[in-house]
């Protein structure tokens, strides 16, 4: 489980890095965080492999959605990066005050992400579902909201509030 834990705090680092790379410039910055990133896929999909006690068959089904799965997450992230990133450039323009028509925008991007994480997670949750049995599927799914929500947890720690 620790294990799990430092995969899970790391993988705040990818889910953010959208963000960290406008900061960080350069390209060494670039390819160190692309490495990174490369190299969190891989934990997690060991972690997903160690836990979901899949057979040969299973998991010849199975991967192959997984990567479809990450993929589409790693468009998400990529808009949820953008979202930060924009609430972090409005935030500080303002000194901490956000106008109403900009907080607006941002609350409605901020509730479309969560909404097409939902969708995205229930048509994928369907797919694996014809090809696990429900009890694997949901082992998965599990899998896959600690990890978001650790994150999730994160990104809280680290934005301020609105004002």
């Amino acid at each position: 489980m620790r294990s799990f834990a430092v995969l899970v705090c790391t993988l705040f680092i990818f889910t953010a890095s959208p963000v960290l790379a406008q900061e960080g410039g350069g390209a060494a910055s670039d390819t160190n965080m692309e490495i990174l990133k490369e190299k969190l896929k891989a934990d997690k999909k060991l972690l997903v492999a160690g836990n979901m006690e899949l057979t040969d068959a299973e998991a010849k089904k199975f991967w192959p959605l997984y990567d479809g799965y990450q993929m589409d997450l790693n468009q998400l992230n990529d808009r949820l990066g953008k979202a930060i990133a924009d609430y972090a450039s409005a935030y500080n323009d303002g000194k901490g005050m956000i106008k109403e028509d900009t907080a607006k925008k941002l609350l409605n991007e901020a509730l479309a992400i969560d909404e097409t994480e939902v969708k995205l997670k229930r048509t994928y949750a369907e797919k694996i579902g014809k090809v696990l049995s429900a009890t694997k599927t949901a082992r998965y799914i599990q899998i896959e909201n600690k990890v978001r929500a650790l994150i999730k947890f994160e990104l809280a720690g680290q934005i301020p509030l609105v004002y």
